[in-house]
């Protein structure tokens, strides 16, 4: 039987409907890392060697990220950057030649550079639009293959991201309206008025303030 034209539209409207079902929402709308600010002093990375390939010299960390502020941060906008490699003597750059050791390192799996070249990592998204105040995010797994064979060597990463802005506060309400006292006695002077125990005169004479004696 031969497939009807339709068929091929039908597959890729599918796919969107599982691509929908299956990337969390916020990931297909990062913000981009021109707009990042960083977050130095709020946020630190948390680094964690997790193994390694003797044959290609490759290391693999998880990294995440600890929000060390009291302010939630925008969970799509939250971005590693991989700042520099340092090696045993805690130096950046190659002793002889003074190149960055970092451009001498394979990064793999990284989601693209900044405007300076460094490669940045994206957190994995879950549930929750905003990392919570002294909470940790998912980790993200970054690959990193040392072509030189160094002995030992450590990577240190940049945060950026964005704080999520706090809620416009609340219009002020009204103060109500305070309760008018003699509204009742008023009540109690009608019915007295209607009643005939009272004439309006008798009320407005009795209501007129005291004639101050001349001096």
């Amino acid at each position: 039987m031969r497939p009807s034209a339709a068929s091929p539209r039908l597959g890729i409207a599918l796919t969107f409907a599982l691509l929908n079902l299956t990337i969390p929402t916020g990931l297909l709308a990062a913000v981009p890392i021109e707009q990042l600010t960083d977050l130095a002093g709020k946020a630190r990375a948390v680094v964690t060697l997790k193994g390694r390939d003797n044959f290609s010299n490759e290391f693999r960390y998880d990294v995440s990220i600890k929000n060390e502020s009291s302010d939630p941060l925008v969970a799509d906008s939250l971005v590693l950057v991989l700042d520099k490699i340092t090696n045993l003597a805690g130096e950046d750059n190659e002793p002889l030649s003074h190149e960055s050791i970092l451009k001498r390192m394979e990064v793999l799996g990284n989601d693209g550079e900044t405007p300076d070249g460094k490669p940045y990592f994206r957190i994995p998204l879950d549930q929750n639009p905003d990392l919570a105040p002294y909470s940790q995010s998912q980790p993200v797994t970054v690959r990193l293959r040392n072509r030189d064979y160094f002995i030992v060597f450590t990577p240190s990463f940049r945060v950026l991201g964005l704080r999520r802005a706090p809620p416009p506060p609340k219009p002020a309400e009204a103060p109500a309206p305070a309760p008018n006292l003699n509204q009742p006695l008023n009540r109690l002077i009608q019915l007295l008025i209607k009643k005939g125990l009272l004439t309006e005169e008798e009320w407005r004479a009795a209501n007129r303030p005291p004639q101050q004696p001349p001096p």
